[in-house]
């Protein structure tokens, strides 16, 4: 009965955000809660959900803080020489951004840290997906793809709890996926630049009078966009994008066909709806701006970044005090200082309340004892005869298993259990902690991970938009890093 109600609630709480009959949060309220009384939780459910939330709480603080910290980085500017950078090398072609995306996610995803990756990416892009009208749900997709699959790096956590459930060296889970890593890397680029097609020809199609048709365009190949009636240096435009005025049509490229020059337009498209941090990245004349402290703010980024890395200090706590010292420096008025937190309260609500809501569904699966009878069912339903292909069965059950429940859940509680198991058809330890990592490109789109709520909450995309692009990519990445372990040996059939 617990593994029939623990699926059930997890299928219904897909199909409710996927369909858009709930919001998320109330989707991690109320779903969980329904399911969990017919379970036999009675009253102690409000015991169950508080537990939960208690181990919650650091995650909800170093969200907001991060929030706070680098939004406040992208109020004064300091992320400015990086997006025209980025508009200089990509120019207005949708699938150079869109692969751009994946590049610079997964370059960050280096750090191991998903909400460090995804403030700086949507910091970065979010404010050029905006200017050239397109959707950012192809920016979260992507961003949240290259992420996952980077997360089997030793430091980002999977590989090291596989490494420390299973008593093995983690070096011993890391290297030899060395390949399939990258095998992962280049299924993501590939679905990067396959979007990045899909949205040049979407425009094509919805703005023709900006982009021009497939047959008569010229506007992606680096030049100017069709209908703008300028050419730029030289004649190319290169770089060069349509500026939409506000209230108006759309306008051609800057006199100087740079796509700096663009950025540092005042008639930028701003809708109401925007985030701040769209608003404050597209807006050169904001009145945030602190030039003259952009290397105080780089050296403070710097410092917050390398006790990141070195994991000195609890990590909410490095983004309280960073955010305090940068209120500190930049707005040294009390007034100002209220305005800023102010300014980036909706994204803080939007993302702690996510976090908070989990510790529901979360408090109910572990509470009811619902996560142990759908680990125990799905290791008893595994034939003897299929004993030898152990570590496949693992790979696959790594998909949708760390998807449902946290990594901790799975690498703790059910990874031991099935490795046991495989002992006895001759499999290795290491064999099975590979195999279990190669389901993190699908674990990172779950609702129980923070990180992405942060990404979809910072890039304004509802959760379920999200997953109907992302899962099915994912699943894709995860099975091919699977096979590549395969044939390499690293993931063997006895």
């Amino acid at each position: 009965m617990l593994v029939l109600l623990g699926f059930a609630m997890i299928a219904v709480f897909m199909v409710l955000i996927m369909t858009k009959k709930l919001t998320p949060v109330l989707a991690l309220i109320i779903v969980p809660t329904v399911f969990g009384l017919f379970a036999g939780a009675g009253l102690g459910i409000g015991d169950m959900v508080m537990d939960s939330m208690k181990s919650m709480t650091s995650t909800a603080a170093l969200l907001m803080f991060a929030i706070i910290y680098f939004g406040l980085m992208i109020d004064v500017g300091l992320f400015d020489p990086l997006v025209r950078f980025i508009l200089r090398k990509l120019g207005n072609d949708p699938a150079k951004v869109v692969l751009g995306t994946a590049l610079l996610a997964a370059a960050v995803s280096l750090d191991g840290d998903g909400s460090t990756t995804f403030i700086l990416t949507t910091a970065a892009m979010l404010p050029i997906y905006l200017r050239l009208k397109m959707s950012p749900v192809v920016l979260t997709c992507v961003a949240g793809l290259a992420n996952g699959t980077m997360n089997i790096v030793p430091w980002g956590g999977p590989t090291a709890r596989a490494a420390s459930a299973l008593k093995i060296d983690v070096n011993e889970v890391f290297v030899p996926m060395i390949p399939s890593l990258v095998a992962g890397l280049a299924v993501v680029l590939v679905f990067a630049w396959i979007l990045g097609l899909q949205e040049r020809n979407r425009l094509r199609a919805t703005q023709p009078e900006i982009w021009g048709t497939p047959e008569t365009a010229e506007g992606f190949d680096g030049g100017t966009p069709a209908g703008s009636g300028r050419t730029g240096r030289g004649g190319s435009g290169r770089g060069s994008a349509p500026v939409p005025a506000k209230g108006g049509p759309a306008v051609g490229g800057s006199p100087e066909g740079s796509s700096v020059a663009v950025l540092e337009r005042t008639e930028i498209l701003v809708d109401d709806t925007d985030t701040a941090m769209a608003d404050t990245a597209l807006d050169p004349n904001r009145k945030t701006l602190r030039p003259k402290l952009q290397w105080f703010n780089l050296a403070l980024t710097v410092a917050v970044m390398g006790m990141l890395v070195a994991d000195l200090v609890p990590l909410p706590y490095v983004f309280m005090v960073g955010s305090a010292i940068a209120l500190l420096v930049n707005f040294p008025h009390v007034k100002d200082q209220g305005a800023q937190l102010i300014a980036h309260a909706p994204s803080i609500v939007a993302v702690v309340s996510m976090v908070m809501a989990a510790a529901v569904l979360t408090g109910v699966l572990k509470g009811t004892g619902m996560v142990e009878a759908m680990s125990a069912w799905l290791v008893q339903i595994i034939p003897s005869s299929m004993g030898p292909l152990m570590a496949v069965i693992t790979g696959v059950l790594s998909i949708p298993m760390t998807f449902f429940m946290s990594n901790d859940a799975f690498y703790f509680g059910v990874l031991p259990v099935l490795s046991e198991t495989a002992a006895h058809y001759g499999i290795s330890a290491a064999e099975m902690a590979r195999a279990s990592i190669t389901g993190q490109p699908f674990h990172m789109q779950s609702p129980l991970v923070p990180a992405i709520l942060l990404l979809v909450s910072l890039a304004k995309v509802d959760l379920g938009d999200h997953h109907k692009k992302v899962l099915w990519r994912s699943a894709v990445v995860a099975l091919v890093m699977l096979g590549v372990g395969m044939l390499t040996g690293a993931i063997g059939i006895h």
